[in-house]
């Protein structure tokens, strides 16, 4: 996306009020596939925001539901002018990486399905939904992920669905931004 298409969101963001301690917090939500990390991209080119991908951070392919509380944990500790400390995780290894790390910003962008979350939006100045139809979505996971991601594809889906029920971010997001 060209950096000139940020710039009424650059606007916006700039109007926002930090709700995280001095950090201004903006969540790009919605569903694998929909493009959240391109679009983050451009946003942190267009910003200098720091980003939180939280790619970094769910637990395995069965680990959505726990990452919320993890994240606003983070948040937390950033609001109170510390430094979040954050599991992380390693794909390659399936199994547990060292911590991440997430010093308080004057801008912090998170990057992932759950950034929207109940738990989460009270650190929130913005939520970010972006939304994408299924067949979209897919072709574009499979392709960035190809194989390693088609058997749980379904999986994650599931866990998506009960997100989506549960916390309502779509909902609750202060801008909806169709993906096609």
């Amino acid at each position: 996306m060209a950096l000139h298409r940020y710039d009424a969101l650059v606007e916006l963001i700039a109007d926002r009020a930090p709700a995280c301690g001095s950090t201004t917090v903006v969540a790009v939500d919605g569903r694998s596939g929909a493009g959240k990390t391109e679009f983050t991209a451009g946003l942190v080119e267009a910003t200098g925001a720091a980003v939180l991908h939280l790619d970094d951070v769910y637990p395995g392919w069965h680990g959505l539901a726990a990452t919320p509380p993890l994240v606003a944990g983070v948040l937390e500790a950033i609001a109170a002018g510390g430094t979040g400390v954050a599991p992380r995780w390693s794909w390659v290894r399936d199994e547990p990486a060292p911590p991440l790390r997430v010093p308080p910003a004057p801008l912090l962008v998170l990057d992932g399905v759950g950034s929207g979350a109940a738990v989460i939006r009270p650190y929130l100045s913005l939520l970010i939904w972006l939304d994408a139809p299924t067949d979209v979505r897919r072709a574009r996971a499979l392709g960035r992920d190809g194989e390693t991601y088609a058997p749980f594809w379904d999986v994650w889906a599931e866990q998506e669905e009960a997100y989506l029920a549960r916390d309502r971010p779509r909902h609750h997001a202060d801008l909806v931004i169709p993906v096609r």
